[in-house]
């Protein structure tokens, strides 16, 4: 395999974010890997999910959603995978990309797109504080059999993963579970995060663990002002699609040009909402700075009185009412008879008026006069209303940082899977378009599967980016180690002819004889890089050979090969 080719397809192996960023195929190899997988196609046994077929497309997502939260954890521990530096990274990737462009794209190399992440020290967040400036860590992608394997690791009770494979793993999910067709999921990856968007009814973002509606974008509260993190302030580096993807540095791009120009119709709608008397108090939830500026006044006992707004929207965190629903007067029910006052606060904007104001007028930011007769609705003396109209509008309008249409859209082969396929004819087809479709082909790579792929990749993921494994064990002799392999549970995290990274052997604690003969040889070679090493594989015995020495492990996944490293 040419070096070129090399490094993308052993990048399918360990799959880190920068990799992702460099061969965007990847991405959606991921997704592919993950519905070859026998993994989701068990959960359709699970009772949870019995009658799904009956459902609506929403009640069968919620159904699904229950299911991830209930299963998974959101890992971002950055020391699961191991870490590595700025140089060892930009000197493997020059030949792809540019270093500045690479600075202005990804975080974790110093990212200069938003004064966001200046503002919150992106290093301290993801605690490389600690560290050299110029260590960064690998944040590799789990597959779903990795994600599963969390449980055995030490602290976890549950699978985990982070974001790219919640979100590659939900896309799976939603194709094998809900039955949503690939056609109407688009994988969204920013520097820092990575999520989907699936066109169904009005829209549904995918985050993390979870899901946001519509009208979840715009309720103000804190879990979906998280949601919205990446999309208000960070560039979208990568639209992976059935039929392609889009990238923002890249001039090609094989996402079909109608698919892009439908996402980014439905995507910029999704973001975009009406003012009403809602969205009001939702803003008001969400930017709470400007709350004591206003108040709500509420019939009771035949009289009206009034209360601060800060107030009532602080009885909304220790309650299931909230100030602007059908519940309010749960909420207020709720409140100490002293936080009211019988007459008006003096220079309030009182809430309540816009519930009249908006039975016959509508807002558009857009409409000077619009905007200018919205403002005079608000008479409080303190308030500056150019700061509280641009927060609203900025609340309520929402204009992603897509990559440009300016590509030139290269005509390429569509993944085109129905959703009354089984795994095996899935597996099938993938197979039959490998040949012109190098997603498809990437994909059995990202499947790990030694069957149906060339060895050379895989050997170099092994050996040059599997840290996790050698730190941990480089104060131990030789005998000790080879002890501790033995020692280890016997059983791989994948099934079949698929082979787990040195890494995943050790954090699970778990592997096939194969598997620990490979993380065997990775420790002797990062020891001694001239070291010549040889696996014979013969079914059930796995022989290593090294030196002057030879050492036996064993079996289960019925192969007959050698390896030389």
């Amino acid at each position: 395999m040419k070096q070129r080719d090399l490094e993308k397809y052993s990048s399918a192996i360990t799959l880190s974010d920068m990799e992702i960023f460099i061969f965007p195929e990847l991405l959606y190899s991921l997704l592919l890997a993950n519905i070859m997988s026998p993994v989701v196609w068990e959960w359709k046994k699970d009772p949870w999910f019995d009658k799904i077929e009956k459902m609506s497309p929403y009640r069968k997502i919620l159904r699904l959603k229950q299911f991830i939260m209930d299963k998974y954890d959101f890992n971002l521990d950055l020391e699961t995978w191991g870490l590595t530096t700025k140089e060892t990274e930009i000197h493997r990737f020059n030949p792809f990309m540019d270093e500045e462009i690479l600075s202005k794209s990804n975080a974790l190399f110093g990212y200069e797109g938003d004064k966001y992440y200046f503002k919150v020290d992106i290093r301290k967040h993801f605690r490389l504080d600690k560290y050299d400036s110029n260590v960064i860590p690998y944040w590799k992608t789990e597959t779903i059999e990795a994600m599963e394997a969390f449980k055995y690791k030490e602290g976890y009770h549950k699978g985990a993963g982070e974001c790219v494979s919640l979100s590659t793993l939900y896309a799976a999910a939603l194709f094998i579970i809900c039955k949503i067709p690939l056609e109407d999921i688009y994988l969204l990856a920013t520097p820092l995060h990575s999520q989907n968007f699936v066109d169904i009814n009005e829209g549904l973002m995918t985050n993390n663990r979870r899901l946001v509606t519509k009208n979840m974008w715009f309720n103000g509260t804190e879990l979906t002002l998280k949601a919205q993190r990446a999309l208000r302030n960070e560039q979208v580096t990568i639209i992976s699609h059935n039929t392609g993807y889009i990238h923002v540095i890249y001039p090609d791009a094989t996402l079909d040009k109608k698919a892009y120009e439908k996402f980014e119709k439905k995507l910029k709608k999704f973001l975009i909402t009406d003012v009403d008397s809602d969205i009001i108090y939702n803003f008001l939830r969400q930017e709470s700075q400007f709350q004591k500026c206003f108040q709500v006044k509420e019939l009771f006992n035949g009289k009206y009185r009034y209360i601060g707004a800060e107030k009532a929207y602080a009885y909304e965190h220790t309650s299931s009412h909230r100030i602007n629903d059908s519940t309010r007067d749960k909420l207020f029910s709720e409140i100490d008879e002293y936080e009211f006052f019988l007459e008006p606060l003096e220079d309030r904007i009182c809430l309540n008026k816009f519930n009249e104001y908006f039975k016959s007028h509508k807002i558009d930011f857009r409409d000077k006069g619009s905007c200018e007769e919205f403002s005079r609705e608000f008479d409080c003396m303190h308030i500056r209303k150019e700061e509280i109209l641009k927060s609203l509008f900025e609340f309520c309008y929402l204009n992603p940082k897509l990559p440009g249409k300016d590509k030139n859209f290269i005509d390429s082969q569509a993944i085109k899977i129905a959703n009354d396929m089984e795994r095996e004819d899935i597996i099938s087809y993938l197979e039959s378009i490998r040949e012109n479709n190098i997603t498809a082909d990437l994909a059995f790579y990202a499947f790990r599967d030694f069957s149906k792929t060339d060895l050379e990749p895989f050997i170099k993921a092994s050996i040059e980016r599997n840290p996790v494994i050698i730190d941990a064990l480089k104060s131990y002799d030789l005998d000790v180690i080879i002890e501790k392999l033995h020692n280890m549970t016997n059983e791989s995290i994948y099934d079949g002819t698929r082979v787990s990274q040195p890494d995943e052997v050790w954090n699970f604690q778990r592997g096939d004889g194969i598997e620990k003969a490979i993380s065997l040889a990775n420790i002797l070679k990062n020891r001694d890089n001239n070291m010549s090493i040889n696996i014979e594989i013969n079914e059930k015995d796995v022989f290593v050979y090294f030196n002057d020495r030879s050492l036996k492990f064993t079996s289960n996944k019925g192969m007959v090969g050698k390896i030389q490293i």
